[in-house]
């Protein structure tokens, strides 16, 4: 028996309605995704070390981390052509259940060379790895996103893609730590089996409640309103939430054509604002030991700084989701990006005048814009995906989806390659500049064209007094 579709709440619904729908898609969604995310979080900090130990040089060590990125910019695309060839809860199984296996097999074959002599077997096994789990987690990015974008209502997706985005951030804090415990626990290839055990858990929770196929929307559901840009021609369907049907005097062909124009050219005035907050949180975890490490700080302490920043972040998750419900996009997509950005400056700012500080002082000048930068990415929860799904249409929406990611893997590739590249010709704080002056011009950006094409809220009215 298939699982039941989420409830759909009525026009106009708040409370235990909506709170219903999300604890619909906890078993389906939230819970998969914490699982498989706090796996993948407990592998990657303990990656370049486990390629030092097998024998990689330190460029080819810290390279290996290119795979997620190449993932991230050629894997969407596939992943959507494969979603549509057999469905997403099918394809998100069998990526799940081969991530899985790919662990296992790593755990066996790569943890004799971390125990004893390394070769180029084992090297080759961890490749292998990296470049199994890249391609499968594009498939379970992209198969979760377009599946929200069909279960949550229009009136509430900000709040369901924030707390998608919340449940990441759980998976950032947590998933190291159970790695740390399980490899005290025995040896750094358990952390193989443990991603395994976690992705198991996932994919099976996957298969049992997500429901196959994609749901029609709700028809009571309103559609929010994203105005055409004013130099489309009239034939061409705003991609809003029920696209409108293609013109008789066109050929289905050329309106289709039309449509997926509109939508790339919308998507590309929008990525072009969004895309340095990506860049600026792929940098961050990278700025900031740099900047604590130049101020004298040891690993412990730079850890505690990125402990208490995450919960910042995190504590913005659901003020994040309700004021973008409430009040369109742009009242949060652009505070995310100027609060990022003059964090990132204030970082960049506190390294060059900070250089003598010891201490308490030192730790306080990496602290305080830690907490900006962090209540500006945490305000900024879900939005990229909350953002792609505004701009998708209905029909097709797996295929748009996968365009809008593989725009925003761009982003996440280059970023590395900006920082190493100023890091070549400048200090590190000069780098922590220029990603928070990238920042400010998106939010600038976005503070001009979101309004126009994205949904600008389900704000209503307040009654008169006496009404």
């Amino acid at each position: 028996m298939s699982p039941a579709p989420p409830p759909v709440p009525s026009v106009g619904a708040e409370g235990p309605e909506l709170r219903a729908v999300l604890r619909s898609l906890v078993p389906s969604v939230y819970a998969p995704t914490f699982l498989e995310w706090a796996g993948m979080c407990a592998l990657l900090p303990v990656i370049t070390l486990m390629a030092l130990d097998l024998g990689f040089s330190v460029p080819a060590a810290a390279a290996l981390t290119l795979i997620f990125g190449v993932g991230a910019v050629i894997g969407p695309i596939p992943s959507g052509w494969l979603m549509r060839a057999i469905g997403a809860r099918r394809a998100l199984v069998i990526t799940g259940i081969i991530m899985a296996a790919a662990n296992v097999a790593a755990m066996l074959v790569i943890g004799p060379g971390l125990e004893g002599a390394p070769s180029a077997l084992h090297r080759w096994a961890l490749v292998a790895l990296l470049v199994v789990v890249s391609a499968c987690s594009q498939v379970w990015g992209l198969g979760r996103q377009s599946y929200l974008g069909t279960a949550l209502p229009p009136t509430m997706r900000a709040r369901g893609m924030t707390l998608f985005g919340g449940t990441l951030r759980m998976g950032d804090v947590l998933g190291p730590l159970l790695g740390a415990a399980v490899m005290a626990a025995g040896h750094e290839a358990w952390v193989f089996g443990l991603f395994a055990v976690l992705t198991g858990l996932a994919t099976a929770l996957v298969g049992l409640f997500m429901v196959p196929g994609e749901q029609a929307p709700a028809p009571n559901a309103p559609a929010p309103t994203v105005p055409a840009l004013p130099e489309e021609p009239p034939t061409a369907p705003a991609p809003v939430e029920h696209a409108a049907p293609a013109s008789a005097a066109l050929p289905r062909s050329t309106a289709r054509t039309a449509l997926a124009k509109g939508v790339l050219r919308r998507m590309l005035v929008v990525g072009t604002g969004i895309v340095p907050v990506m860049m600026a949180r792929v940098n961050r975890p990278v700025i900031v030991p740099l900047l604590g490490a130049g101020l004298g700080l040891d690993a412990t302490t730079i850890s505690l700084i990125i402990g208490i920043s995450a919960l910042a972040d995190i504590a913005m998750v659901i003020p994040a989701g309700i004021l973008m419900d409430r009040y369109g996009r742009a009242a949060v997509a652009v505070p995310c990006s100027l609060i990022l950005g003059a964090g990132f400056v204030l970082l960049g700012i506190v390294g060059w005048t900070a250089r003598d500080a010891t201490g308490t002082a030192a730790f306080l000048a990496v602290l305080l814009p830690s907490l900006v930068i962090a209540l500006g990415n945490g305000l900024g929860a879900g939005i990229l995906m909350t953002l792609g799904i505004d701009l998708s249409p209905v029909h097709g929406r797996t295929t748009y989806l996968a365009w809008w990611n593989t725009m925003l893997g761009v982003g996440r590739m280059v970023a590395p390659l900006l920082l190493a590249g100023i890091a070549l010709v400048a200090p590190v704080p000069a780098a922590a500049v220029a990603s928070g002056a990238l920042c400010l011009v998106g939010g600038a950006w976005l503070a001009r064209v979101l309004p126009r094409h994205t949904p600008t809220g389900t704000r209503r009215p307040r009654p008169h007094a006496g009404a």
